[in-house]
């Protein structure tokens, strides 16, 4: 059960429909500073080689910076499953009671969660993050409704290479694709002038007008953006480092389904690898381990008496 301030934190109407309409909703105060300077401390602690629990093993797509690699942009994944303090905090009932909201669903899960680095080097390539659809990279699952939160551990404005979005390309008819491109590959692992390209595309394809919009998102604050909305970031310019955790969510009805790419390959996800098995042998996307219940309706109706 949330606390009456707690309900007061959520989404109104006007914000879902705003979200639905625009793909992204920057949300009340959702974290006191001592909330987001434990996270911060932990994380410090994390880079330094604390873990409170380990992965098996590594996936081979999973994104696990370490020391060695230098001052590059850092990519941490499963940092709420390896760092008990993020997972508490950043994971609270309220988190996933707005995300819930948000899709629309009675039930929101942990589906990923990333921890990031990015150097206040305005010269490093890897500060830049090329536009994106986060859903092409989880083309296993059923849903078309994962919402990601993206939480500064301190202001984070446009001079820190914040999150760019652009507005209402979640509601986009999906462009058939460049002869040699694959969406469902990580953009790490694509073209940045060929995504620039396909951004482009799509928009003319849409007959829509590329707003491109920068989150400045105030400490404790966190933006929702939908999964099927274009996003990135640029350099950061601020001379300090820009932190940041990802925590993405998936509604109740999420699934894995079998997804081939269009050379035939099976497309594989992290979790495939990390999650227990369904009856059926497929993975579980809602293991208990990696895809915890964050939020469930704790009465009917939720949806209607959370919106004031």
């Amino acid at each position: 059960m949330l606390t009456d301030d707690e309900m007061e934190l959520l989404p109104t109407e006007e914000d879902v429909h705003f979200y639905r309409e625009h793909g992204w909703y920057l949300s009340n105060r959702l974290f006191t500073d001592k909330e987001i300077d434990e996270v911060r401390e932990s994380t410090e602690r994390f880079y330094a080689g604390h873990r409170d629990r380990r992965l098996p093993s590594k996936p081979p797509a999973v994104a696990y910076w370490e020391p060695q690699y230098g001052d590059v942009q850092r990519h941490n994944d499963y940092i709420a499953y390896e760092n008990a303090t993020v997972h508490r905090i950043l994971c609270k009932p309220l988190v996933g009671a707005v995300a819930a909201l948000l899709m629309e669903t009675p039930e929101a899960r942990l589906w990923s969660s990333t921890l990031i680095h990015k150097p206040g080097r305005r010269d490093e390539p890897s500060n830049v993050v090329p536009w994106h659809i986060d859903l092409h990279h989880w083309s296993v699952c059923t849903s078309e409704n994962l919402v990601t939160a993206f939480v500064p551990l301190h202001d984070c404005r446009e001079e820190h290479g914040t999150l760019q979005v652009i507005d209402g390309s979640h509601n986009w008819k999906a462009l058939p694709l460049e002869a040699g491109d694959d969406e469902t590959q990580h953009f790490a692992n694509r073209d940045p002038e060929t995504l620039e390209r396909t951004l482009e595309r799509n928009a003319e394809y849409n007959n829509a007008e590329l707003r491109k919009i920068s989150l400045a998102v105030e400490k404790g604050r966190v933006s929702f953006h939908h999964c099927k909305t274009y996003h990135g970031s640029g350099p950061n310019l601020s001379g300090e480092p820009r932190r940041v955790v990802t925590v993405r969510l998936q509604d109740r009805d999420n699934e894995y389904r079998e997804f081939r790419r269009p050379d035939g390959e099976k497309a594989r996800y992290s979790h495939d690898e990390l999650v227990r098995r369904t009856g059926d042998d497929r993975p579980d996307y809602s293991d208990p381990d990696y895809c915890p219940v964050v939020w469930r309706e704790p009465y009917p109706r939720f949806a209607e008496r959370g919106r004031r």
